[in-house]
């Protein structure tokens, strides 16, 4: 039983037992959190639940891995858009988790932590899809980390992302404002569909530039729920490509087989205040090559 100090106020429950829990795979700790065998104040909690200023977390026998069983993390330099002593914000690739768990060894943060090993403070602002591409942030200071924290929950900023859609996007500028509720699939997979027993969620989308079949928009988030973006724009009939939990099966194979096997959704520009002194910052990470080539294909489709 430990209770729970003002300096880790604020902290999501997973990360914090990865912190603590030092050695046990991240695998374990999870599974731990959803079985119910870590409690908060005697509760069930949920990987993101935020920790509270004298909060008693019950942290249950978690097993070691046999000797040998252990994976080092290989370090891995990812491209830094921007970098200070309070944050740095990267380009992650698509294709990467941007941390460990749920079958995913490692990811961005570990992989940045072991090309760092003289960082003191390391940790996730937020989160991307692990197929999604662009701009990703990391705190450098616990002070910074919740006040992007803050940020984020408080709908500060702007967060703005470009996905190709299949389909004729019709309107200039629209707002989708539908709610959104979690749920299993019978395999156990998490997945989010369009419910009135949902969150709110809100997503701004703006033609960029039709392809014929296909259509380029960017899509700014208001909320941020999970996969908001990809069920937004797959329940108004346009799908993103690529996409292998929301998308069209026959697409996706279409454009693999021409060599373009990822999902189509890039966070492009960030806007917000810096965390320590509010001066208002903004970031861009242009389209990878290859989205860049996919639409150069397109357009001599046309």
């Amino acid at each position: 039983m430990l209770t729970i100090g003002p300096e880790s106020a604020g902290q999501r429950v997973d990360n914090f037992l990865i912190k603590v829990c030092k050695g046990v795979p991240k695998s374990h700790i999870y599974k731990a959190i959803r079985n119910g065998q870590v409690r908060v104040n005697k509760g069930r909690v949920q990987v993101d639940h935020r920790l509270s200023d004298g909060d008693l977390l019950r942290i249950p026998p978690l097993r070691l891995p046999a000797e040998g069983e252990r994976r080092k993390v290989p370090p891995a330099v990812f491209p830094v858009v921007f970098e200070d002593d309070a944050m740095l914000v990267v380009d992650k690739p698509s294709g990467v988790a941007v941390h460990g768990g749920s079958g995913v060894s490692f990811g961005v943060i570990e992989q940045l932590r072991a090309a760092r090993p003289e960082a003191r403070f390391l940790e996730l602002a937020h989160r991307l899809d692990r197929e999604t591409s662009g701009l990703l942030i990391v705190a450098k200071q616990r002070k910074a980390l919740v006040a992007l924290h803050d940020l984020m929950r408080e709908r500060g900023g702007r967060k703005l992302y470009q996905a190709l859609v299949v389909g004729d996007w019709v309107n200039d500028r629209q707002h989708i404002r539908k709610p959104l509720l979690k749920f299993l699939t019978p395999s156990g997979e998490r997945r989010v569909k369009v419910d009135p027993e949902g969150k709110p969620a809100h997503t701004i989308v703006t033609l960029l530039k039709r392809y014929g079949r296909y259509s380029l928009v960017q899509a700014e988030l208001r909320t941020g729920r999970t996969h908001q973006i990809r069920v937004h724009l797959a329940s108004s009939g346009h799908p993103i490509v690529g996409d292998d939990k929301y998308g069209v099966d026959a697409v996706r194979d279409h454009f693999a087989r021409q060599g373009f096997k990822r999902m189509f959704l890039h966070a492009s520009r960030l806007e917000i205040p810096h965390p320590i002194n509010g001066e208002l910052m903004a970031f861009e990470a242009p389209l990878p090559a290859d989205c860049v080539n996919i639409l150069h294909q397109l357009e001599r489709e046309k």
